[in-house]
């Protein structure tokens, strides 16, 4: 599994791993808590500020050695002020040239050699397709953070038992795709999950890796998910990564399928025994928590991360309302610039108001800039964050560029969407399967004099009474004004109507995510839009549901 190659294989039946621990085992216990002992120095001891120094001398040492980048002013020795100066910010459609050199083998066009294989993300914006560079420099930013970020929950947790058992991660195919070919040369594209498993270090494919190579390779999630189910249930597993949606899919599946040993397990921890890690990462996970804590059992612990296609960001290295700790070491250099300056229409001016990591100030909303062993630089990956504190740099997931609600001047963020309806699922013991919030703009033909948010959202079926519509939407319109002084200012103000809230039947999510090819593995539902892309799509997708408007 340790070499990249486009495989359409069907899945096999595998010899599972051996059922004791080998003596192999024992030792990669000893050395992972050797380990955990100097991450928890490092945490206490490292200065996040000069590693990223470290990390933009060594990088632009290597972009200076690529035609790209020679050509737009990249020397060796730039300083970062001049690199500030000189280096416009970029969107991928501003490296999409360069990109379609590198995928037909031309060589050091944005990084040091030929790059045979792209990431396929498209985000959660509805947008193109982006294939982005998986570099021999990215697989190691990705191997280190990963390996960092386990680290920092056993550095959390006091102990390195997670490294006794299998651990499980619900990813996306490894099944690569030819995108490019020119003799003898071939680029390849594939789920970004599914290409750093087939580069995992040879320890971690044979003493931690699961589901195995074969049930990897699967695209159809209901039969993946299905396979992984009957091949782990009496497997030792420890730790669990995954998106909740699917997880929640597959703990129901063991469940179900629970060895006879374990009739019908109430938990995951009931059916394994030392499971203590759940990871997860790149959806908000408040409305998922509760219903999470009883699939997976009592005693796990909840360890967040922030993976994106074009980088590992940040881990969680504290309680979560801490927030998440920067990984300031593992070869990415990050750049904020103020949501006050962002701009869409002005990139090519913004450079200036970009600022490193000791620029930035808690409280503030940043739009994140990396600088990637991809050969990528100053690039806006349209995620917007927010820091905690910044000794050490913390910081929390804030939502999307594109994806927030500003169509009325309310400035209201995905994490805001998110916390309130946390809150007021919470109080009424409602379990969310998806939502999306969009805006209902003025039609006077229609009796609408004032702009409101529309919420279509998808309730899980449970014993608890769901209050009418009209009560949800008051008190998210209540919570709401209590999280954002924009928003609060436009409902006192007269300038936005309350909510609205579609109650819409089970199902309507996963066929707008079917139709749009976007159902299972790492693909996320958009939360909100300043546009009525989506939630028209959902209109037209309920057809005869007819949801609730009352």
């Amino acid at each position: 599994m340790n070499s990249l190659a486009a495989t359409s294989l069907a899945p096999r039946a595998e010899p599972l791993p051996p059922a004791g621990p080998p003596f192999a085992k024992k030792l990669l216990a000893l050395g992972a808590g050797l380990l955990t002992a100097r991450a928890t120095r490092r945490l206490r001891l490292t200065h996040p500020v000069a590693q990223q120094e470290q990390v933009f001398s060594s990088l632009t040492r290597q972009f200076s050695g690529t035609s790209f980048w020679r050509d737009d002013g990249i020397s060796p020795g730039l300083s970062y002020e001049r690199f500030q100066a000189a280096i416009p910010l970029r969107t991928y459609e501003d490296f999409t040239a360069p990109i379609e050199r590198m995928k037909r083998g031309e060589t050091g066009v944005l990084w040091p050699g030929r790059c045979a294989h792209y990431a396929v993300s498209s985000g959660t914006t509805a947008g193109r397709t982006k294939f982005l560079p998986i570099t021999a420099g990215m697989i190691a930013h990705f191997q280190k953070a990963g390996l960092d970020s386990l680290l920092y929950y056993t550095a959390r947790v006091g102990h390195s038992r997670v490294f006794r058992g299998r651990h499980l991660f619900l990813g996306g195919a490894t099944t690569l795709t030819p995108i490019a070919e020119s003799q003898p040369f071939t680029a390849y594209a594939g789920d970004l999950s599914g290409i750093t498993a087939l580069n995992l270090p040879g320890w971690v494919e044979k003493h931690l890796y699961e589901p195995g190579a074969a049930i990897a390779q699967m695209g159809d999630w209901p039969a993946k998910i299905a396979a992984i189910a009957a091949r782990t249930a009496a497997l030792d597993i420890s730790l669990l990564a995954g998106i909740p949606s699917w997880v929640l899919i597959l703990a129901e599946a063991l469940r179900e399928n629970s060895p006879h040993r374990h009739p019908r397990a109430s938990h995951l921890q009931s059916l394994w025994p030392n499971f203590e890690c759940f990871i997860h990462g790149g959806v908000p996970i408040g409305p998922f928590a509760d219903e999470l804590r009883a699939a997976l059992g009592p005693t796990v612990n909840f360890h967040e991360v922030y993976p994106a296609s074009e980088a590992f960001i940040a881990t969680q290295d504290a309680e979560p309302a801490a927030g998440l700790r920067l990984m300031s070491d593992a070869g990415v250099f990050y750049e904020f610039l103020p949501m006050a300056d962002f701009d869409e229409n002005n990139f090519a001016n913004l450079g200036s108001k970009a600022v490193p990591l000791a620029g930035v100030k808690p409280g503030v909303d940043y739009a994140l800039l990396l600088t990637t062993p991809a050969g990528l630089a100053r690039y806006i990956i349209g995620d917007i964050v927010r820091f905690v504190s910044t000794e050490p740099p913390r910081l929390v997931y804030a939502g999307r560029t594109k994806l927030q609600l500003s169509a009325f001047g309310e400035h209201v963020i995905e994490k805001e969407l998110t916390d309130a309806l946390t809150l007021v699922c919470r109080r009424h013991r409602l379990s969310v399967a998806n939502f999306h919030v969009a805006p209902l703009f003025v039609n006077s033909s229609a009796g609408q004099t004032r702009g409101r948010h529309e919420w279509w959202l998808e309730l899980k079926p449970s014993g608890s009474p769901v209050p009418p519509a009209a009560q949800l939407a008051a008190e998210l319109d209540a919570e709401l004004k209590r999280l954002n002084d924009d928003y609060e200012a436009k409902r006192l103000g007269g300038g936005l109507e309350s909510p609205l809230i579609h109650l819409v039947s089970p199902g309507l999510f996963e066929r707008w995510l079917r139709l749009r090819g976007k159902w299972g593995g790492q693909n996320k539902m958009p939360r909100c839009r300043s546009d009525r892309t989506v939630a028209d799509e959902l209109a037209s997708a309920a057809g005869s549901a007819n949801p609730d408007k009352s």
